[in-house]
């Protein structure tokens, strides 16, 4: 199908972030129709419009709704079906080579906050929080104000619009701690303590914030829901594959011609991207980029024609994550890029386990040695095996994405890194030590 504007629909109209604005644009007509709806009922239509995450995992967003415990009726609820139940906007978008939230929270703040209602309404909760990374003081306060606006219109607040709902919505800030993008350590740092993973189970679903059922979403997925309502699941779904439908934007930056932010459908290839935005700068030609930000495998040029949805990208070796498109040509070294990444790793580490805390050190330790021109033949078997003991053995997700570059640029440009030996050491390595990549990566 041709590429309409969705979720990017009003980033061009005047004063885009206000709600005289949105509302002129069809804005909070969803909400009320949502409120004519029962929360069941919009549960299963997001269920049907195939809605997935776009923070990185891609869960279905409406199966995620329906795991809240809910009271059964005429029963007196007990245990998790009794607490009340939490929404959580994880807004703390920290990937390297992602800016598609904070925009969309600049230019069109109350697509986010109607999304936030409808959801709130889907799980029957009164109080959601948009937790919203520190750094982005700009769009902070625009959240803020759009809150502000919507609160003032009857959106929120007690009894919305004759309803007999309550909700009330909270913009918070954090401390610009990258961890906080894990949806257990965002809600430590929510409750006052430092930002670090919870163990799972038990799931946010069943014990969140403050111990209650909550559901975290993120930006982009809440600010999808009010077009599913509007447009219904069948209209959703003429966008992209079968199993990864929706509109997506994705961020394209690095060595191209005009990056920035590009909605298309789900599905797009990069080579389709690339030629939205401008392609290779002139007189190069690409080398590598990540499908989805830095916590990723590398593609390379024979993936251009990959399309970029969930179930696609992970068959052909990677991740979609957060559609963060970073390019780079035949100038850029890759070990070089490799030991940039790493270093954000290891610096934005937790702690909390062995395997990550330690092992994004010595990632860092090994790969300046290469990149110094001082490393040894048996640094390149030391890199594989130190990527082998953080996969699967940490405790979140940070410590398997810090492998993921490494691996993948071993599998793909190995003579690189033997390039940057010293000529006795390439000739060692001929004889005694065969490098294969991490099992994940092969």
């Amino acid at each position: 199908m041709p590429l309409t504007p969705v979720l990017t629909s009003r980033y061009a109209e005047d004063r885009s972030w206000t709600i005289e604005t949105y509302e002129r644009t069809e804005g909070y007509t969803a909400w009320r129709t949502a409120l004519g709806m029962t929360p069941d009922e919009m549960v299963t239509l997001v269920k049907d419009s195939g809605l997935r995450g776009r923070g990185g995992a891609g869960f279905p967003t409406g199966m995620k709704w329906s795991f809240i415990p809910q009271p059964k009726p005429g029963e007196t609820p007990t245990g998790p079906a009794a607490k009340p139940k939490y929404l959580v906007v994880n807004a703390d978008e920290g990937e390297p080579g992602t800016c598609k939230d904070v925009p969309l929270m600049m230019a069109d703040p109350h697509s986010l906050v109607e999304g936030v209602a409808i959801a709130s309404y889907a799980i029957r909760c009164s109080f959601a929080v948009i937790y919203v990374r520190g750094e982005a003081v700009h769009a902070h306060r625009r959240l803020q104000a759009a809150v502000a606006e919507a609160y003032a219109a009857g959106h929120l607040g007690r009894d919305v619009h004759g309803s007999g709902v309550d909700l009330d919505v909270v913009v918070h800030a954090g401390a610009g701690a990258y961890i906080c993008g894990e949806e257990t350590a965002l809600l430590d740092s929510l409750e006052g303590r430092r930002g670090q993973p919870r163990l799972k189970p038990p799931f946010p679903a069943v014990a969140g914030l403050y111990g209650a059922p909550t559901v975290v979403n993120n930006v982009e997925t809440l600010a999808s829901v009010p077009f599913v309502v509007r447009g219904g699941s069948a209209w959703f779904k003429e966008f992209g594959p079968e199993k990864s439908p929706g509109p997506k934007i994705y961020s394209i930056s690095g060595r191209v011609v005009h990056p920035g932010q590009y909605e298309a459908p789900m599905g797009t290839t990069m080579r389709e991207l690339l030629e939205m935005a401008g392609g290779v700068r002139p007189g190069h030609e690409l080398k590598f980029w990540t499908p989805g930000g830095s916590s990723t495998p590398y593609f390379t040029a024979e993936h251009l024609d990959v399309p970029l949805d969930f179930d696609s990208v992970a068959a052909a070796g990677s991740m979609l994550g957060t559609t963060a498109l970073m390019v780079f040509d035949e100038t850029d070294s890759i070990v070089e890029a490799t030991l940039r990444f790493t270093e954000f790793y290891a610096h934005e580490s937790c702690g909390k386990c062995t395997p990550c805390r330690e092992g994004t050190y010595w990632l860092v330790q090994i790969l300046e040695r290469l990149v110094a021109g001082h490393g040894t033949a048996r640094d390149l078997d030391l890199l594989t095996d130190t990527c082998d003991n953080i996969l699967g053995r940490s405790f979140c997700a940070l410590g398997d994405g810090a492998t993921s570059c490494i691996a993948s640029s071993l599998k793909y440009f190995k003579d690189d890194y033997v390039a940057l030996l010293p000529p006795d050491e390439q000739g060692r390595l001929g004889r005694t030590l065969h490098i294969e990549p991490v099992a994940a990566m092969a």
